[in-house]
């Protein structure tokens, strides 16, 4: 009796899971965090809030109660497991700051309700991918950002030596400390106004400045910042072929799922081995048993 209540409470978190988890739900998830979205966008107007702001509040109350009964149904499913996933916790985090009172000291995390709109990331496969694929890239994107840090460095000084000196106001704000220099060498680096905005000026007191700028800007960007998407499509493709890799296993598993084991098999043929001995056993014995009269009943 209690081995048929297990079996029945695992049938049960089976088809929870698999209920929670198919497409028709992700589908209603999905829908819901856009609707979400919009209606919290909505909120920000005045007017808007004016007319229909108790509208707006009952329909955000209503999908914060799906996810969260959401969250509960894969507790269920899962158990323990449920913890295991960074996404879990991730949506588990989002949904209990959206329940938390949002009045006097605590009335900010109003607007981090907005924070549902990245359970996208954890809901939609392709964007899980994606951070994946980012989370992946960090190991090496954390050595290219230590060799720009080091390049910076190195050029913000040279910059401060070259050009910081001169009395003129404006190399003094560009370049009048090592923070003013990297602050205006990150603006060369994203090429944002470089030339007419700084290069130029600096060029009419050091017509020669441009044999600094110039590989300043071939190497960081154009060099070092493209390492940066070298290294998350490299990651991309890593996370690919590994997502590729396990949906062949489970397909394989799936093939598998159908087809008894070799050991059973086995047993079951022995079985009807045995079966087919024991009955030509009895057969002969039979055919004995009747030709033993038939000597008997014959003269000497």
């Amino acid at each position: 009796m209690r081995e048929q209540v297990v079996d029945t409470g695992r049938s049960w978190r089976a088809r929870v899971r698999d209920f929670i988890e198919g497409r028709r739900a992700t589908t209603v998830i999905i829908t819901l965090i856009l609707i979400n979205a919009v209606t919290l966008g909505l909120e920000t107007d005045s007017e808007i809030m004016a007319r229909y702001g108790a509208l707006l509040h009952i329909v955000d109350r209503a999908i914060l109660m799906v996810f969260t009964l959401e969250l509960l149904l894969k507790g269920y499913a899962h158990r323990l497991a449920f913890f295991r996933s960074g996404w879990n916790i991730f949506d588990l985090l989002i949904v209990g700051i959206a329940w938390l009172p949002a009045t006097g000291p605590l009335a900010i995390l109003r607007a981090l309700r907005i924070l549902r709109v990245l359970r996208l990331l954890s809901v939609v496969p392709q964007m899980r991918r994606v951070i994946t694929a980012i989370g992946h890239s960090i190991p090496g994107m954390t050595s290219v950002i230590g060799v720009l840090a080091v390049f910076f460095y190195v050029s913000s000084v040279l910059a401060t030596k070259l050009f910081g000196m001169h009395p003129d106001p404006q190399m003094q704000e560009w370049f009048g400390s090592i923070g003013a220099s990297a602050y205006t060498l990150f603006q060369v680096m994203t090429l944002e106004s470089w030339s007419m905005g700084i290069v130029r000026p600096t060029m009419e007191l050091y017509p020669l400045a441009w044999v600094f700028f110039v590989p300043f800007i071939v190497i960081t960007s154009f060099a070092v910042l493209n390492l940066f998407i070298g290294i998350i499509v490299d990651a991309m493709q890593t996370t690919q072929r590994e997502a590729s890799a396990m949906d062949v296993d489970v397909s394989k598993d799936s093939e598998l799922d159908g087809v008894p084991p070799v050991n059973a098999q086995l047993a079951r043929l022995e079985q009807e081995f045995a079966a087919l001995r024991s009955l030509l056993l009895q057969a002969e014995a039979e055919k004995r048993e009747v030709s033993l009269p038939k000597r008997e009943s014959s003269p000497p």
